[in-house]
């Protein structure tokens, strides 16, 4: 086991007798005055939105108009969830009371994940990613990873994992195709990993990121969900992880989704977190990012990784979405936040062709919104939980 920034865990020896105050401060949270105010803040200089894509955008013959919604946005970037099951029980992506998972029966074959990957790559994916539940549990992991990175016109293919068995299995997936990886950790506290997943693993995860690492991912890239009174005291151990090694670590704004009781005073902004960093730090640049980018990104004086920020409550990206969900259940989702979906597991099994497909898919893109309502707005629309999305 390698060794991480020894006193991380200080205080933390005795699960039990913390527990009740995590919970507590993690449920209740502080309210800052400035946490959805960035007037006074660095930040405020970082802050950009990105441009819409042009409509002209799509030059090349082998594009589908199948992937351009009314709004002129290419979409070229899928993200696959192989399955809903799930080998830890995170707070924030699944009900305290558990969910009700779609029966194998009725959840998408490898053969029907390949031929629908093929079909929307023929069309102009460009980018693959595999979510779940947990994708590394799905058994036909590696076989799926092989037959997609062998795709014509696919680019990248990518997964993301909460890396509790992670370490194991990577080498193979590397040799299969796997060549981007996420690994989900919100805390390097192991009594608080414990707390939020209701599972233990902290130390295989963190072996799973060095495994990363040492298989020759750069950047390895750990995402981290922010919530007030849980871990944002934790921001700036988890930049630390940037200064020696390739990783990108991705502070992500807490999101609303069913059964995760959302609440704004868990939210950490952007705005705040940012200058959590930039007082500890100096030297923080910020990258030219593509349009299309989730994520705001920065380099450090002195670290070899970099850090990032996805702003989804407070600074949307929406204007240069290119991200289209495929769940497990063949369901499509056009956007995250969206509570519309539209099968492509039914018609493929009552014998739909590939134009008939096409055009299903056409038609739901064609249908998505210019952005996804706002955050209160987005607390109150109906919407699956993370685990049934795909993270």
């Amino acid at each position: 086991m390698r060794p991480y920034l020894s006193d991380w865990h200080t205080g933390f020896t005795r699960f039990n007798s913390i527990k009740s105050k995590i919970k507590s401060n993690f449920q209740i949270g502080i309210y800052h005055g400035q946490l959805l105010s960035s007037e006074n803040s660095r930040s405020k200089m970082y802050a950009t939105m990105p441009e819409k894509i042009p409509a002209d955008t799509v030059k090349d013959d082998h594009v589908s108009n199948m992937l351009v919604d009314s709004f002129g946005r290419l979409h070229t970037y899928l993200r696959i969830s192989l399955t809903e099951r799930c080998n830890l029980r995170c707070q924030y992506c699944m009900p305290a009371e558990g969910v009700e998972l779609t029966p194998n029966s009725l959840v998408m074959s490898r053969n029907e994940i390949i031929r629908l990957a093929n079909l929307f790559v023929s069309s102009g994916v460009n980018k693959i990613r595999l979510t779940g539940g947990e994708p590394s549990v799905r058994k036909d992991i590696e076989e799926i990873c092989s037959e997609l990175s062998s795709l014509k016109g696919l680019k990248t293919l990518a997964m993301t994992t909460n890396g509790l068995a992670l370490s194991r299995k990577l080498p193979k997936l590397k040799d299969c195709g796997l060549n981007l990886l996420n690994i989900s950790l919100d805390t390097l506290v192991p009594a608080k990993f414990e707390f939020m997943t209701r599972r233990k693993g902290h130390e295989r995860v963190m072996e799973s990121i060095y495994r990363a690492v040492d298989l020759g991912y750069d950047p390895v890239k750990v995402n981290c969900v922010v919530m007030r009174g849980f871990n944002d005291d934790e921001i700036c151990d988890f930049v630390e992880l940037t200064r020696d090694k390739p990783i990108n670590v991705r502070f992500i704004e807490f999101m609303p989704f069913d059964g995760n009781v959302w609440n704004v005073k868990k939210l950490v902004s952007y705005a705040e977190m940012m200058d959590v960093v930039g007082k500890r730090y100096t030297g923080i640049r910020r990258i030219q990012d593509h349009k299309s980018e989730t994520a705001k990104n920065f380099t450090l004086d002195g670290h070899r990784g970099t850090v990032s920020f996805i702003t989804s409550m407070t600074d949307h990206f929406c204007s240069g979405c290119n991200r289209l969900r495929l769940l497990a259940d063949g369901n499509l989702k056009v956007c995250l936040f969206g509570p519309s979906e539209v099968s492509l597991r039914d018609p493929i099994r009552e014998g739909a062709d590939d134009d008939e497909l096409r055009q299903i898919i056409g038609a739901a893109v064609k249908r998505k919104k210019a952005a996804h309502a706002g955050m209160f707005d987005i607390a109150k629309t109906p919407n699956r939980p993370m685990i049934h999305i795909g993270g």
